[in-house]
């Protein structure tokens, strides 16, 4: 994968899903159980996987091609089984929580921007021991309007106190280069998710990397976080 050079950064965000951990068979079953409780018929698991990143409302349009009020619906529907079911239907990959402390240790500020509850992350986190190695989480809870607007990463930003150009944000999606985009803040594509490398070009991403572990070779090996 392309390593152009090693830039200054103060603070490394993330996406979540298929970027730092994997929900997919949680996403899968609450997409469905609230399709049959809506009179719907299930989506395929894959058609419901290529959907993982978008707002719940985009999700449901592609899958059903319907929208408005049955979106909203669904939104509700999905969120409530989700609260039952979705901690315990996520897992984080078996590197996430090394490559997390090794970054923490070395300095550098650490978020999570993504279209999940904030909730949601955080029980993970906790469930994980992870709480504390993170400084901020954004979902889309927190938002007026979830990616592709730049709102979550400019929220985390202003949080975090520190300029957006020392940013870099890690992501599987489409979705999420062009909100990185939006917000003026360097992108590094993940391939960890079903996003091929050639969609990322238009972005022209710092990097285009097998998974997020490869963040390391382009946030510099010795010198640090900016100040």
């Amino acid at each position: 994968m392309r390593y152009p050079f090693a830039m200054k950064t103060a603070a490394v965000l993330f996406d979540f899903d298929f970027t730092l951990g994997d929900s997919s068979a949680g996403i899968v079953e609450c997409v469905n159980h609230a399709l049959t409780r809506m009179g719907l018929d299930e989506a395929a698991p894959e058609a419901i996987v290529s959907t993982i990143g978008l707002s719940l409302e985009t999700m449901f349009g592609r899958l059903t091609g319907l929208d408005g009020s049955r979106a909203s619906e669904f939104r509700a529907r999905f969120i409530a089984h989700a609260d039952r079911i979705m901690t315990s239907h996520t897992t984080l990959y078996p590197w996430t929580a090394e490559l997390l402390r090794e970054l923490k240790s070395r300095g550098y500020r650490l978020g999570i921007v993504t279209t999940k509850r904030s909730y949601r992350i955080s029980e993970v986190l906790e469930r994980e021991r992870l709480s504390s190695v993170l400084d901020i989480i954004v979902g889309s809870d927190m938002v007026t309007v979830p990616k592709p607007s730049p709102e979550g990463l400019l929220l985390a930003v202003r949080r975090l106190g520190v300029p957006a150009p020392s940013v870099l944000y890690a992501g599987d999606t489409v979705t999420d280069a062009e909100a990185a985009h939006a917000a003026g803040i360097p992108f590094a594509a993940v391939l960890s998710g079903t996003t091929p490398a050639l969609a990322f070009e238009p972005f022209t991403p710092r990097a285009i990397l097998p998974d997020a572990r490869g963040v390391r070779r382009i946030i510099g090996r010795s010198s640090g976080p900016v100040a």
